[in-house]
């Protein structure tokens, strides 16, 4: 890494941060810019991702080239193709004068598609043509035109998934991803975010013509605290209500509390090895739909050892009682305070009580017909959607990345 380039590029474009991740990105963006490869940033909403394509473009031998940002997620798909590509007079109602389209406009300089996952299926296509061999045609027209651009994407959604979902091209996610960049969410910069922080006080202090806000410690460590989920547009937001709203300019940690909205925590319990900031669920159901099949699978697997401990005590001429897991939790409890160096073994009496080997089965059967249940749930509702995943994830009201983690847990084709 060449860290003066990377300062000097921090410098020069305002980004603040020391993080690792964040300095690796822009390394990457920086030696990428010598050649003509297609990028894809990737990266969480309001991370800052379209500082990257700037950077490439000033970078390379396009930067006195046209540089053009397009929100393809802000564009009406009836028009998307016009506005990429151009149209000729008369191509569609209200065509009334040809147009250039953007890959005309930035011939010989660089394009920014952001929320490129938006674009259509249709409009998937023409570009991916662009990237082959840099032709098009413009809406109406049969004559192919030729264009000479750097095409930079963005991203925040999972294309891998998006592929998956019959939503976007596997052919052109290859060609797009190229060299890939990915920006780090704002929650795993560390300190980064009080630096930030303050640097937006600094601004608003100036602009609102009022005195600069001081943090404390507690201040800056409710900061690094939070999850920031809108990244830096939440942190920027947040500077500025504290920077006009708060007479007195030494902040604590409770004062920027009270503007920071309360994360959502679940009361459902939560099992071993599983952490709440490692799934993202859509609504409540959700929660309880996960959490009902988690506990399910963990019963399952108790009664598994139970039975496992039953069989390989029978070995053993020992006067122990074995207990069911309600039965059982109680009398661990016991033995911990009678017996704290064998907290499994509890001497009761010279008969055994054993788990009944038909309650296994019946909780195994219970269990299988639970899960052929919802395959034919899944298979139905697939079946009345003609294959498409969004809305059959729509009827059975849970998200897409549920079904199609049950659609490749079933095997379902």
């Amino acid at each position: 890494m060449n860290v003066t380039e990377v300062q000097n590029v921090k410098q020069q474009f305002g980004i603040i941060g020391n993080d690792p991740a964040l300095l690796r990105a822009i390394d990457t963006a920086i030696q990428v810019a010598q050649t003509d490869l297609t990028v894809l940033i990737t990266g969480e909403s309001g991370v800052g991702k379209e500082f990257f394509p700037k950077i490439i473009h000033s970078n390379s031998i396009r930067k006195h080239g046209k540089y053009i940002a397009v929100n393809c997620g802000a564009i009406p798909e009836g028009t998307i193709d016009s506005e990429l590509f151009g149209h000729v007079k008369g191509a569609f109602t209200g065509a009334v004068n040809e147009r250039k389209g953007y890959f005309s406009e930035a011939n010989g300089g660089t394009i920014f598609l952001d929320e490129v996952a938006e674009l259509p299926m249709s409009t998937q296509a023409r570009l991916l043509r662009v990237l082959e061999n840099g032709e098009f045609l413009r809406v109406g027209s049969s004559d192919v035109e030729k264009t000479d651009v750097r095409i930079v994407c963005a991203t925040n959604v999972n294309l891998v998934e998006a592929i998956a979902d019959g939503r976007f091209r596997e052919d052109l996610y290859y060609r797009l991803n190229t060299v890939p960049i990915n920006v780090p969410p704002l929650r795993k910069r560390g300190e980064d975010v009080v630096l930030l922080f303050m640097k937006f006080c600094m601004d608003f202090a100036s602009k609102y013509k009022v005195p600069k806000v001081q943090l404390d410690a507690s201040a800056k460590s409710a900061i690094m605290g939070y999850s920031w989920p809108g990244n830096i547009r939440q942190l920027k937001n947040i500077a500025e209500q504290v920077s006009i709203l708060e007479l007195n300019r030494d902040v604590n940690g409770d004062v920027i509390s009270h503007y920071l909205p309360k994360e959502q925590k679940s009361n459902l319990p939560m099992f071993a090895g599983q952490h709440a900031d490692k799934k993202s669920f859509e609504s409540e159901r959700e929660i309880l739909y996960s959490v009902l099949f988690d506990m399910r699978r963990d019963i399952t697997d108790l009664k598994k050892q139970l039975e496992s401990l039953r069989m390989s005590h029978q070995e053993k001429d020992t006067h122990v009682a074995y207990y069911p897991s309600a039965q059982y939790a109680e009398a661990q409890e016991v033995a911990l305070v009678q017996h704290p160096s064998q907290p499994y073994q509890i001497p009761v009496s010279q008969e055994r009580f054993e788990p009944s080997a038909s309650l296994v089965e019946e909780y195994v059967e219970e269990t299988l017909s639970l899960d052929d249940m919802e395959k034919k749930a899944i298979l139905s509702a697939l079946e009345r959607n003609k294959g498409k995943r969004r809305n059959a994830a729509k009827e059975l009201n849970i998200s897409e990345r549920t079904l199609y983690r049950k659609i490749k847990e079933y095997g379902i084709e």
